[in-house]
């Protein structure tokens, strides 16, 4: 068992001391993650790279359901702390707004969330928490190729699928997601 994994362990268990010796060795694959999703974001965003390493490394310390399998498992939860920050910055951004201007995106046009506006980002993260109500392994491979920008393979690894799973996976989940997104022909 890694180093990292052992420590994962003694975290879940309750261990404090252990949580203040995961994060030297954990913190640069996140900060890498959080250098990334930030990479895109556009010119006068106010959240930095280390604040969303801190603030993602709490949140994942911080639950009360802990439990990692691996490493692997524990930076892809990362990940979805950092989107789940992401996108709450991008509510609170629109509050004043009250909701208004929202528009409907065309998820073939998407590259990476952090490269679109805070409502579209929105309208696509609505989107993907219904889709993964129903589908929540195909929500998963999206959550990590859209936020954390991994590769397919890296994504298949993470989530413990084939690579060629994890290729339909993700054809199917482009088409419904662009679906919902775009709405019923004629809308």
């Amino acid at each position: 068992m890694s180093e990292v994994t052992q420590l994962l362990t003694a975290v879940e268990q309750g261990d404090v001391t252990a949580a203040e010796r995961l994060l030297p060795l954990v913190y640069d694959e996140l900060r890498r993650l959080a250098a990334h999703k930030l990479a895109q974001e556009a010119p006068g965003q106010t959240l930095q790279a280390t604040a969303l390493v801190h603030e993602a490394y709490l949140r994942l310390v911080g639950r009360e359901d802990r439990q990692w399998r691996n490493s692997a498992h524990f930076f892809a939860a990362g990940a979805q702390a950092m989107r789940r920050i992401l996108v709450d910055n991008a509510r609170r951004k629109l509050a004043d707004a009250h909701g208004g201007g929202w528009q409907r995106v065309n998820v073939d046009e998407i590259q990476l969330a952090t490269e679109m506006p805070p409502e579209q980002l929105l309208v696509v993260d609505e989107a993907l928490e219904r889709f993964g109500q129903v589908y929540p392994q195909a929500a998963e491979l999206v959550r990590l190729r859209f936020y954390t920008g991994v590769s397919q393979q890296q994504a298949a690894d993470m989530l413990g699928v084939s690579r060629r799973t994890a290729d339909r996976l993700w054809e199917f989940a482009r088409a419904w997601l662009f679906t919902e997104i775009r709405g019923p022909v004629g809308r």
